[in-house]
């Protein structure tokens, strides 16, 4: 298994790992169960530490496709500059689960307070890494681009042209 394979296996893990954690959680905060939060937080911890290698592995899994033909320079700049700042908000989300763990952990005052915050970096957190597995997703997959348009072929926004359904 190479480095662009692992990055296409665990890309989805940041993505799907961080909705699940963001249901758990609001569920924690709804039944006032700090069990419950721990468990979510610590999803968010896991999916931070996996979004290390999806980041790492990224460039080679650009190195990959950049020379295939029909794959859009500029997508793949897009992809790359949302993954940017999304491992850092992903980053940030970690070191919130780990605090919060410890200040419920420790039954500090500010726990509660600090899992609300959590839950909203979260929900960010969320939005940003599906908008960059949506460009990630664009990258390959031309039936989801609304920006590849490839008239030599037929193909527009990844819908043939047929020419049997004219009413000539």
């Amino acid at each position: 298994m190479d480095a662009t394979h692992l990055h296409l296996i665990l890309t989805h893990f940041p993505i799907v790992g961080t909705i699940i954690g963001i249901v758990i959680l609001a569920y924690g905060q709804f039944a006032n169960n700090d069990d419950i939060k721990k468990v979510a937080l610590i999803t968010f911890i896991v999916m931070a530490i996996l979004t290390i290698p999806v980041f790492l592995t990224g460039e080679e899994a650009e190195e990959t496709v950049e020379h295939i033909a029909g794959i859009s320079e500029q997508i793949i700049e897009n992809h790359e500059e949302l993954a940017e700042k999304a491992i850092w908000l992903m980053g940030l989300l970690g070191i919130l689960s780990t605090i919060n763990v410890y200040a419920i952990l420790k039954k500090l005052s500010f726990a509660k307070t600090l899992s609300i915050i959590t839950l909203i970096v979260s929900l960010g957190t969320f939005g940003l890494f599906a908008k960059v597995g949506s460009t990630g997703g664009e990258i390959r997959h031309t039936e989801i681009s609304t920006s590849n348009v490839n008239t030599d072929s037929g193909i527009f926004n990844g819908n043939e042209h047929d020419d049997d359904d004219d009413d000539d």
